[in-house]
């Protein structure tokens, strides 16, 4: 398994000077997906909450989401690559979102200077330090708050399995041509989400945390998933 500093690489390689394309490429790469993973994630996020962090928040496709949806919460996206969250910035501006605010940091260190009742990530625990990343979250997180992160998973069975590797050959080739910004990451990501123990690792650690209600959901097929918990209250 990559440690640490490879894993930094990695997010560097993988996504240097793809910013101004990202949110065509999640759409077609994820299938459409992408849209429903973030209702899914947007949908269990507490009712009431006054303040979400949005960690690794891109080009702030879910952050938006969160602040147009619950336009009386604080909504906080962090971002460590600044291609990505000046494109965040620029999309909050057009749309006059007033309730969201950006900064440039690591999850796994970043301090917003307030607590949150929901902490919210997608495509981010893979490629996390994710002791780190809990603990700091653990640390952010209001008694009672809940995490939420939802990332790719290497499917499991056999003939989804056997799609799944079909369509990425497809957007190693056809893709590749169409987007060459992104040949890095067709080619890799299969082998690295076959690498990753992103899944079972966040669960252990959640529990050794002293999290609760702790919950995993598997979506499509198994190509992504979804992880819950809750900091206990006093």
């Amino acid at each position: 398994m990559r440690n640490q500093g490879s894993k930094l690489d990695v997010v560097h390689r993988f996504f240097s000077d793809t910013g101004f394309s990202y949110d065509r490429v999640v759409n077609l790469w994820t299938c459409g997906f992408d849209c429903y993973w973030k209702r899914r994630i947007m949908g269990l996020i507490p009712v009431g909450a006054g303040a979400v962090l949005d960690q690794a928040c891109g080009t702030g496709i879910l952050t938006l989401k969160i602040a147009r949806a619950l336009p009386g919460c604080r909504v906080t996206g962090v971002e460590l690559r600044d291609e990505y969250l000046a494109l965040a910035q620029a999309k909050s501006r057009q749309t006059g979102a007033s309730n969201v605010r950006w900064l440039l940091g690591r999850a796994e260190e970043v301090d917003p200077g307030e607590h949150f009742d929901c902490i919210t990530s997608s495509y981010l625990a893979k490629y996390a330090d994710l002791r780190p990343l809990l603990v700091n979250a653990a640390g952010l997180l209001r008694p009672g708050g809940r995490i939420i992160l939802h990332d790719f998973t290497y499917p499991t069975h056999p003939l989804f399995l056997a799609l799944w590797k079909a369509w990425f050959r497809l957007m190693q080739t056809v893709g590749g041509r169409l987007f060459p910004e992104w040949r890095t990451v067709f080619h890799e990501l299969p082998g690295f989400l076959q690498e990753t123990r992103w899944l079972p690792e966040t669960l252990s650690l959640l529990e050794e945390l002293g999290f609760t209600a702790i919950t995993c959901t598997s979506l499509t097929f198994g190509t992504s998933a979804i992880v819950t918990a809750q900091k206990p209250r006093p």
